[in-house]
Formats: structure tokens, sequence, C-alpha cells
């Protein structure tokens, strides 16, 4: 790995902190080789303060250590990536980030369907809402439907209409994640044990 420490006067390169495991972005510090050095030689994250002009372990005070998993170097070698697992708020306000987010696995539109449905779920008497009407319906309805559409997507899988196979795999998809909802859980428990299991 080939950093060039020399593009800024002052000898830092910028280093996004990155979660290992959920991938959000939890700060930005930056690094001089010694840092780099420490922070490979002890496994926690050690930054240059440019306040305090010394290496700065982060946690050193609060106990809040940015355990190292991995660093990269961009395509310039001039930004380097460190995926880490955090022990403890990475912000000194306190918050997991220092964009004040909460650093919890997200799973892009799939999480966002979630929480459309969890206010669907919240609103049963919605008139207007096909989930709102699901949930009233009960359990026993939303299993049905879940097997209704595991059963087209198979009946579409032996076909050769690669759409009506992806509407049929959609359906199924959104009607399962009712049931997890229904049944009190949520995507992340059944990723959480795929992960245990791999």
């Amino acid at each position: 790995m080939k950093i060039d420490f020399t593009k800024n006067p002052d000898g830092l390169v910028p280093a996004i902190i990155q979660d290992a495991s959920t991938k959000n972005v939890l700060m930005l510090g930056y690094m001089n080789l010694e840092a780099l050095e420490v922070t490979q030689k002890t496994q926690k994250v050690t930054f240059f303060s440019r306040t305090k002009q010394r290496l700065w372990t982060k946690g050193e005070e609060s106990g809040n250590y940015l355990n190292l998993v991995d660093v990269k170097v961009d395509c310039d070698n001039d930004t380097l990536l460190i995926s880490v697992n955090p022990a403890g708020p990475t912000c000194h306000k306190g918050t997991d980030t220092c964009w004040a987010e909460e650093n919890v696995q997200t799973y892009g539109f799939l999480s966002q369907l979630e929480n459309i449905i969890t206010s669907r779920k919240n609103d049963p008497e919605n008139p207007d809402s096909y989930v709102a009407s699901l949930f009233r319906k009960g359990i026993n309805k939303i299993a049905q439907k879940v097997g209704e559409e595991a059963v087209e997507t198979v009946i579409e899988a032996k076909d050769d209409d690669k759409d009506l196979f992806l509407n049929e795999s959609a359906d199924l998809l959104f009607h399962y994640l009712i049931l997890l909802q229904a049944k009190g859980f949520e995507l992340r428990d059944v990723v959480q044990i795929l992960e245990s299991r791999h």
C-alpha cells in the first residue's frame, strides 16, 4: 500500500472512518505516516490532531476506541478508507457518528419499504392502504398471501418470462416483509441468522 503524504504541505491525508459491519461513515480525521504506523501497530485508530498538534488515539479519554479492521487507499494514493469496529459512540458529542446519525444496519430501499409497512401497520384503520387492510385481516390472511405469492413465483420460475418472474418475486418479498412485521420481526433479524450461519 503506497500512500502519498507529500501532496499536502502538512504531510496529512484524510482518513474516512467507516463501520466495518454497517458500512456507515462515522467520522473524518487526518493521519500522517506516524499516525498510520501507530494505528497498524496498536490496532486502535490514531490520528494526527491538528488542534493538539500531536498524535491522538480515538478513545484515549472516553474509552470509545475505533478498533482497526482494514485500511485502503484511494486511486490517487492520498485518502484513506479505514474500516473499524467502534467501541461506543464515535463523536465527542456522544452520537454514533459525527453527523448525529444512528449507526444501524440499513438495506437501502428495503429499509425504506419496511418503514412504510410499519407506518401502515400503525395506522390500521386507513381505508386506502392495502397493507393496513392485510393487518386488519390478521396473521392467517398475511401468511396465506405469502404462500400464494411463493407459488406464483415458483410457477413463473419454470417459464421464460423474466418480467413476470421478477414481478412475482417482488410481490413475494413485499408480502414476506409484511409477514415479518406481523410476527414482530424485521429483515435485520433474518440477516443476522444468515450471517451466523455463514
